[in-house]
């Protein structure tokens, strides 16, 4: 109508997507995200080749290659990872590549990491020690797997016992065992 041809097709240039981008993609959609609601207290030591976040409380041991401890979320125990952030409280032994303490992180114990990052208002109380390799996460999970006799699988291996902070359910514990 306005000086166009109806009869020649439209001819729109595709951009193809960078390597960068696909393998992001990519990662998205393979790389599961667990998550411990506010509600829920788990009990034991949680092993994930992925990415956990922490919104309710853990008693244990946490192993996983991304680690988000939300604000208002406690883990008492040991955490083991290759990116590890903290919002909340944590008690214990941190082995990681990159910890990144928030302003609102309260954490009481010793850090050994490659890079440690923390906010103003973040307390800390415990020491920090640089190493190399602090979070061998893959090598950690591998231990953990060969250690009781599993072959190394993509899965999340949790043990323990969920247990209710609260919120209505039929049933405050249930045993848990997954591999």
């Amino acid at each position: 109508m306005f000086g166009k041809s109806s009869d020649q097709p439209s001819t729109a240039v595709q951009q193809p997507q960078s390597s960068a981008a696909t393998k992001s993609a990519a990662r998205v959609s393979v790389d599961q995200i667990s998550t411990i609601g506010r509600s829920m207290t788990f009990v034991g030591k949680i092993v994930d080749e992925g990415t956990v976040h922490v919104f309710g409380q853990i008693e244990g041991e946490l192993r996983a290659l991304t680690v988000l401890i939300g604000e208002g979320a406690k883990v008492e125990g040991d955490l083991v990872a290759e990116e590890l952030t903290i919002g909340g409280t944590v008690k214990g032994t941190i082995h990681a590549n990159r910890v990144r303490l928030s302003s609102t992180a309260v954490v009481e114990g010793d850090i050994f990491h490659q890079s440690l990052s923390i906010e103003e208002n973040a307390r800390f109380e415990g020491s920090s020690k640089r190493e190399d390799n602090a979070g061998d996460v893959l090598r950690t999970l591998l231990q953990h797997t060969t250690a009781h006799g599993d072959a190394p699988a993509k899965s999340t291996a949790a043990q323990g016992i969920w247990k209710s902070n609260g919120a209505s359910s039929h049933d405050d514990s249930v045993g848990m065992e997954a591999s």
